[in-house]
């Protein structure tokens, strides 16, 4: 229904008609994140749109066509998941149309001050608070860090810092979190990248 949309009683709480996301995107771009994470079910339907560039509402036996640019991401290794049989070939096919693969943020240390800045100065901002600037100590910590959950995980880090500490002007070295600077961080699963403040 998100993805397609559905007609007026088509099922029990559909009380109006309602555009679904592939529709809406018509003439412009669609960004489908986690791809690899998709159902059996819905490759084979996403499949089908963007084969024949139409869809069918929930409900509806009429055809709409719609004409998007697709644009997927996902943190899995793609080709891993076809050879299991957990993602069509023929969708993995489909979507290949150029492929960028950005390594994680440990393999690309010189952006991490540049990141840091812009997410500490937007949190702030957003709060109206005057922390801006980060201190080269603090700087050096944080690329030495290895960064297991991501940008996700330095975006959350400087949203704990403003948190904490946004009443003051620079981000210190002691304002950062303890897993920082343990050995232990290394180990940390990946998923803890995706938690937010």
């Amino acid at each position: 229904s998100e993805l397609f949309g559905h007609s007026r009683g088509s099922f029990t709480g559909a009380r109006e008609e309602r555009v679904g996301l592939f529709e809406l995107a018509t003439g412009g771009t669609f960004f489908l994140d986690e791809v690899g994470d998709l159902s059996p079910m819905l490759q084979v339907r996403l499949l089908r749109v963007l084969q024949d560039k139409q869809i069918r509402r929930v409900g509806e036996n009429r055809l709409r066509a719609v004409d998007f640019r697709l644009v997927s991401a996902t943190h899995h290794e793609m080709e891993d998941l076809v050879r299991a049989s957990r993602f069509r070939l023929d969708l993995w096919f489909r979507l290949q149309g150029v492929k960028l693969c950005i390594p994680p943020l440990r393999e690309r240390p010189m952006d991490i001050p540049v990141l840091a800045r812009a997410f500490l100065r937007e949190r702030a901002e957003k709060l109206d608070l005057p922390l801006r600037e980060i201190s080269e100590e603090a700087l050096d910590a944080l690329g030495r860090y290895h960064w297991p959950g991501n940008i996700r995980e330095l975006q959350n880090e400087m949203a704990r810092i403003v948190a904490f500490y946004g009443e003051m002007q620079r981000l210190e070295r002691w304002m950062l979190s303890d897993a920082l600077f343990g050995e232990e961080s290394h180990d940390l699963p990946v998923s803890l990248g995706a938690l937010t403040l």
